[in-house]
């Protein structure tokens, strides 16, 4: 029986035609994160290790990695630095896992912790983030991302 903390999980899952060697780096070097999601990255993928993404521009998610297996899962803690967001820094966990599937891979996608307000525009969010990650992984142009605010690319 699911606990809770999973009950309420936004779960999420895309079939990506491409290894999970891959995939896994998109999750854990800077520069390669920024081409899917967000303008600029800060990544030290080790436990504890820093997590910060400035992903529109102005909006900027930190936490912590808490488990780092390469080319099979990757965890996470997760939130938003500015003032006032319900999701601070660090109070969410964020689970990624690369199944391989023939000539693919399934990349399984569990964002635990958030408050119930919260859960729907992080599911919006990470529904428009994994085809960008989809379409980068299999050697595609995502084109630009919509939700960067082209005032705070400098930024």
């Amino acid at each position: 029986m699911p606990t809770k903390r999973e009950s309420e999980a936004v779960v999420l899952e895309v079939r990506i035609v491409a290894r999970p060697e891959t995939i896994f780096p998109f999750f854990t070097d800077p520069v390669r994160m920024a081409r899917w999601k967000g303008v600029s990255a800060e990544l030290d993928p080790r436990p504890g290790g820093i997590y910060r993404c400035n992903v529109t521009g102005g909006d900027i998610a930190r936490g912590t990695y808490v488990e780092v297996v390469p080319n099979k899962r990757v965890v996470f803690t997760w939130g938003w630095e500015d003032a006032g967001n319900p999701v601070p820094p660090g109070s969410s966990t964020v689970e990624v896992t690369l199944i391989p599937d023939g000539d693919g891979t399934i990349v399984r996608l569990r964002h635990m912790d958030l408050p119930k307000a919260a859960r729907a525009p992080h599911t919006e969010g990470w529904n428009h983030f994994l085809p960008r990650l989809a379409a980068v992984a299999e050697s595609r142009d995502p084109g630009p991302d919509p939700w960067v605010s082209r005032d705070k690319m400098g930024s």
